[in-house]
């Protein structure tokens, strides 16, 4: 069974290795690879992963938790378009973070980086985490699951927007991360084709996105 919490720590280091990079910092206010932002706002995005988890977990347990898959149903950013105004407010609040430049966000890494052994250590297991922008609880695991796949999505936006390989990440982190994308494939695109894009080449569909 992968050790969350360990998972967190890991995945912090990740982010700050890639913030960090002389090339991303080179980068900062050209095109990304995501439309509509620019390489500041994305790696200031990656970077307030870790700073949501010392949020969120700083905060009073509330509710009662939804499932996971539940939570990314709900979740209006799933659904929504590139204009519409939950993707456009997410750019503009790491487009905001991104104008302090990179050396103020890598800090805010390093500053999580610094508590959240202790605060990780300090949660009760299975304690809710409320979603404060959502409206709604999840459960600790699924909780830091979700800042884990948010770590390994978007450190490879960043990589790819800059042009190097993201360093590799260890099991613990990339094993939760990979089993929620495919139950998200399998839910949005059915089990046949998540079967077929990973087996058989002749029969795979065009894409099995899990978002």
């Amino acid at each position: 069974m992968t050790n969350l919490r360990a998972a967190v720590l890991a995945a912090t280091d990740h982010v700050a290795a890639i913030v960090s990079r002389d090339d991303v910092v080179a980068a900062w206010h050209e095109q990304s690879a995501l439309a509509e932002w620019e390489v500041g706002g994305l790696v200031a995005h990656l970077a307030s992963q870790p700073v949501t988890v010392v949020t969120l977990l700083s905060a009073d347990p509330v509710g009662d938790p939804i499932p996971l898959e539940e939570h990314y149903a709900r979740s209006a950013w799933v659904h929504a378009s590139l204009d519409d105004e939950i993707n456009v407010s997410i750019r503009k609040t790491s487009d905001a973070r991104a104008v302090e430049g990179p050396e103020a966000v890598l800090a805010t890494v390093s500053e999580a980086r610094r508590v959240l052994p202790d605060l990780l250590a300090a949660q009760p297991d299975g304690r809710a985490v409320l979603i404060p922008w959502a409206g709604w609880s999840l459960s600790l695991d699924d909780f830091l699951t979700g800042r884990l796949m948010e770590v390994v999505v978007h450190g490879e936006d960043v990589a790819a927007s800059v042009g190097f390989t993201s360093p590799a990440l260890p099991r613990g982190v990339l094993d939760p991360v990979l089993l929620l994308l495919t139950r998200l494939a399998v839910t949005r695109h059915g089990q046949g084709a998540v079967v077929s894009a990973l087996t058989r080449a002749e029969r795979a569909p065009r894409t099995i996105s899990a978002f």
